[in-house]
């Protein structure tokens, strides 16, 4: 059981209700008939009426994709938890979406409710011969950059990045899969980043928390990202693509400061009461 995730309550506990939001969360009571839809994009708090069980879907922000000369890795995603009985205790809880890692190498932000929290995915990894970013672990490991080990992604919620090889970068680790290398042949391409996985708890099937794709040597192809909103990894001529916004997607990897890497897209918090 991880220590992000330990839900406490007993029998006899029924389901919760709650009173009040703030942080203007899109409030949905139509798409899931019986049931409240809490949709938090930005942080803000809601204060739960009576303690009991709700469904749970918080995603962590994605991990910026590396920037450096040396073929840098993708993001990775941020961490994913779906719980349909998840216990809330009456008061006033904060609710923090994470911001997505939003320069070379940067992890995203944990995104929380109470007392759970998912960390945001970690930075891609770079080596350069100025400096060295190693890949950052997190809810997924940021892909590592050549010759480097993907970063960690935390067991049960995310995966591990890709390890770059002798000549090409991986992509960040997704909530599905691990990065993946990139070929290391020519033409060169980035390596994948790893899958997210898809959730109804909206009430129609959305993807979320996919890797940042690495970024291409030579003429070759950027990795793609992640399905679950992972950004493609550039190439000598092209920039990363950022993570999309509250899938806690991880950004592709990038060139230089002139095709820079995609910053991780930001986290996501649904509440479902009833």
């Amino acid at each position: 059981m991880s220590p992000f995730f330990n839900p406490v309550g007993g029998g006899g506990i029924g389901k919760a209700t709650y009173t009040a939001t703030t942080g203007s969360p899109t409030i949905d009571t139509s798409s899931r008939p019986g049931k409240t839809i809490i949709k938090y994009t930005g942080s803000g708090s809601i204060t739960i009426g009576t303690a009991g069980y709700v469904e749970l879907l918080l995603i962590g922000a994605g991990g910026a994709g590396g920037v450096g000369g040396q073929t840098p890795g993708g993001g990775g995603a941020g961490g994913y938890l779906y719980n349909t009985s998840v216990f809330l205790p009456t008061g006033t809880l904060t609710v923090t979406v994470g911001a997505g890692g939003g320069s070379g190498s940067a992890s995203g932000g944990a995104s929380a409710i109470g007392n759970y929290a998912m960390p945001g995915g970690g930075g891609g990894g770079t080596l350069w011969s100025t400096y060295t970013f190693t890949p950052g672990n997190g809810g997924s490991g940021g892909g590592g950059g050549v010759g480097m080990t993907g970063g960690i992604g935390l067991v049960g919620f995310g995966n591990n990045g890709g390890t770059g090889n002798a000549g090409n970068a991986a992509g960040g680790g997704g909530a599905g899969s691990a990065g993946v290398a990139g070929i290391n042949a020519n033409p060169y391409t980035g390596g994948a980043g790893g899958s997210g996985l898809s959730n109804s708890i909206t009430g129609s099937s959305v993807t979320y928390a996919g890797g940042g794709g690495g970024e291409s040597a030579g003429t070759g192809a950027g990795g793609t990202g992640g399905t679950g909103g992972g950004g493609n990894g550039g190439t000598t001529t092209s920039s990363g693509t950022s993570g999309t916004a509250n899938t806690g997607g991880g950004g592709g990897g990038g060139y230089n400061n002139t095709y820079p890497a995609g910053a991780g897209g930001s986290g996501y918090v649904v509440v479902v009461i009833g």
